[in-house]
């Protein structure tokens, strides 16, 4: 094993109020280059890890592969207070390959922006090493004025309550990774659509209600909720995509995408009950396109101004964990899809979020990759479960119609 680490002179950091990533035209940002190839290195080769589906579990100890602090978690080092880095990178050569690990404090980026920087330097190594022009890069992906709160003054400000802890109630779990295949897709779509074509759903409504409806199904009996009690619903909505005046590119860097939440939005949240069996599965999908729907471009100015006087911003962080125990949080990392960039040297054949910690309530909705289904390689989902529950899951007959098990992605390695 060899390691090589780039110019140790970084400047990409978090500073104290007001809160801003300081970047300069000569800053430099941590980058590693890690040999893991030979043959005493042991590790396992590309074909290897693919033939796992790519799940964390297979490459061991993921702190190898990446640069401490920078691994996945809400921990001291990642606090805004501490001044933290906020980009960061190692390239891991592997048997058979290459484990790019690019680090980046949620703060400075979603994964929308990630995926665009991501296909930005594709583009530009390929220029170089084809010794091509280099591709166009708008200035204004980087202006953020617009998604910043305006600034008052101290006596204008409040204090928020502190962040939600965790919810106490929760039981260990793991994180799994299940692949829909496009013709089980297909099916799904039909079996949560309305049978009167009342309202249109698309794919991911029915992948979200599905998993709402199965999970609730399958926790009810060991949390035993009020069944008219409001779990929460909650997904991550790219506004990139709804910024009309003016509109916005699709590469802009930032956290631009809003929350939508069950407990904040207009439209009338579904009981325990329903989720589980009160309402046809067509119905609570098509709460989950209303609820995307009831996001709009227009709730940007409203949301920063609501945001503005407030003092202690980083507790407004949403912490999914803290929902009610029959909670869904979906995130839908679809448009991240960077296997089809071309580096010049070679494309990538999977991307990951390496986690060895696991956080109870998210949904991720991977992109389709170049997989073993061929033709018929669809959407991953990456889904938290309760070990003891998981057995469950993956033999449940309306669940396994659909979703295929390709195994665990992470486990908690610090409990």
């Amino acid at each position: 094993m060899s390691e090589v680490e780039a110019e140790p002179r970084f400047e990409n950091r978090i500073i104290a109020e007001p809160r801003t990533v300081i970047c300069h035209q000569d800053s430099t940002v941590k980058f590693v280059v890690q040999h893991l190839d030979s043959p005493e290195d042991a590790f396992p080769s590309l074909d290897k890890i693919a033939d796992s589906h790519f799940v964390a579990t297979a490459l061991g100890d993921i702190n190898l592969l990446s640069n401490a602090p920078m691994t996945y978690g809400e921990k001291p080092e990642a606090n805004p207070d501490a001044n933290p880095f906020v980009a960061s990178y190692k390239a891991n050569f592997i048997p058979g390959g290459l484990i790019f690990n690019m680090h980046s404090h949620h703060y400075s980026n979603d994964v929308m922006g990630w995926g665009s920087f991501t296909k930005q330097l594709a583009e530009n190594c390929h220029a170089i090493i084809h010794k091509t022009a280099y591709p166009s890069w708008d200035p204004k992906c980087l202006d953020r004025s617009r998604f910043t709160a305006p600034a008052l003054p101290d006596e204008a400000k409040v204090d928020a309550p502190p962040q939600a802890d965790r919810h106490p109630d929760h039981k260990v779990s793991q994180s799994l990774i299940f692949h829909l295949p496009k013709s089980k897709a297909t099916a799904l779509k039909k079996h949560a659509s309305p049978t009167d074509g009342s309202s249109w759903i698309s794919t991911y409504d029915a992948v979200a209600a599905l998993a709402w409806r199965i999970f609730s199904r399958i926790r009810e009996p060991v949390y035993r909720p009020d069944r008219a009690s409001k779990p929460v619903w909650a997904e991550g909505v790219n506004l990139r995509k709804r910024l009309r005046d003016p509109p916005v590119s699709a590469r802009t860097q930032g956290n631009v995408f809003f929350a939508a939440l069950s407990a904040m939005s207009a439209v009338p949240a579904l009981t325990a009950g329903d989720v589980v069996d009160g309402l046809p599965l067509s119905g609570v999908a098509a709460y989950v396109r209303r609820m995307t729907d009831s996001v709009t471009g227009e709730m940007l100015g409203g949301a920063l101004a609501m945001v503005a006087p407030v003092r202690n911003k980083k507790d407004l962080s949403v912490r999914v964990n803290s929902f009610p125990l029959l909670s869904m949080v979906v995130t839908d990392w679809r448009d991240a899809d960077v296997c089809g960039a071309d580096f010049g040297f070679g494309r990538p054949v999977a991307f990951r979020h390496l986690f060895d910690t696991v956080t109870e309530g998210p949904v991720i909705v991977y992109p389709p990759r170049a997989g073993p289904a061929g033709e018929d390689e669809g959407v991953e989902l990456q889904v938290t479960f309760e070990k003891e529950l998981v057995p469950q899951l993956v033999e449940d007959p309306e669940w396994s119609r659909f979703f295929e098990f390709r195994g665990v992605d992470a486990e908690e390695a610090h409990a």
